[in-house]
């Protein structure tokens, strides 16, 4: 578990650990909030995947995210009403940290368009052009590690 200064835990784990935390935050944000269909959201990666889900002051889920075998980041989605707030900077530095530690020397992403500068801010690169993936434009970006 990390700590922030901001009183946010987050959690590293696999999917049988964080699989009830992780699902209620990307539901609120995928699901509802973005109107993607729920059978797009599950599928068989996040058994293979190494996941994140920060906590607030009252061990709620706020943000997740989760880092797949071959480097890609994705699943990122944090509460509106924790947005802004550096939480889901925090996750994705953290299974960032754990790419690099495993031995990853970069790590990809498929971005939603409007959260490129986000990503932009933490190093990442756009590699290819706009596609649309679940009704969304999406971007293609990369960080590759020193």
């Amino acid at each position: 578990m990390t700590t922030l200064n901001s009183g946010v835990n987050i959690v590293l784990g696999d999917w049988s650990t964080l699989q009830k935390d992780a699902q209620a935050v990307r539901y609120a944000v995928f699901v509802v909030e973005q109107k993607i269909p729920a059978e797009l959201e599950w599928d068989v990666m996040d058994a293979q995947c190494l996941h994140a889900v920060a906590y607030d002051a009252q061990q709620q889920s706020i943000g997740t995210g989760r880092l797949l075998p071959d480097g890609h980041i994705g699943r990122m989605a944090v509460l509106g009403s924790a947005r802004n707030l550096g939480v889901g900077a925090d996750i994705l530095r953290l299974l960032m940290r754990q790419a690099k530690l495993r031995g990853d020397t970069a790590v990809r992403l498929n971005a939603q368009q409007t959260a490129e500068k986000f990503y932009a801010r933490e190093g990442f690169v756009r590699d290819g052009e706009i596609f649309m993936e679940a009704g969304i434009a999406h971007i293609c970006m990369a960080h590759q590690f020193k």
